[in-house]
């Protein structure tokens, strides 16, 4: 991540939080005069089912449109995307990764590629144990070693 998309990443997560929610991820896509901030946001306490409604995302956007509007951090012609994180939500920081201890991730690492393991632990602020589906042993990696990081759905169960 670049460090302005880091600065900005870093703001927007302590006004999100300001305002009772959690940042979950930030993207930034489109071209420099039509930039699109995707922004996706939950609930800190939120269980499958009852997480951010529409309402919320309205608010969230409001709130951050009000902050981009007045400090043209990019520009005037940008478009701001607030949205729940799905149920396949994005695994970032390490306050996401401790809340989904003991859970299932898709995870792309730079030495085994994509695979799905357990969370098994976190360590500090930049380590994490993991368990890959099928090995018997852990393996501890650094955060910046995971490329890539979703919860994991068992999409056959219970449908």
């Amino acid at each position: 991540m670049n460090s302005d998309l880091a600065e900005l990443t870093a703001e927007i997560k302590r006004r999100v939080d300001q305002i009772g929610f959690e940042l979950v991820d930030v993207r930034r896509r489109g071209s420099k005069t039509r930039p699109v901030l995707e922004a996706r946001i939950d609930r800190p306490d939120s269980t499958p089912g009852h997480g951010v409604s529409s309402q919320d995302c309205a608010f969230v956007s409001r709130s951050l449109e009000a902050w981009l509007d007045d400090t043209q951090l990019l520009g005037a012609k940008y478009v701001l995307e607030v949205s729940s994180p799905g149920i396949e939500r994005p695994i970032r920081w390490p306050e996401h990764w401790r809340r989904f201890k003991g859970q299932d991730v898709q995870v792309k690492l730079a030495q085994l590629g994509r695979v799905r393991a357990t969370i098994v632990d976190v360590l500090g602020d930049n380590r994490l144990v993991l368990r890959p589906v099928g090995r018997d042993d852990d393996v501890e990696v650094g955060l910046d070693e995971v490329k890539d990081a979703t919860l994991a759905i068992d999409w056959g169960e219970g449908l």
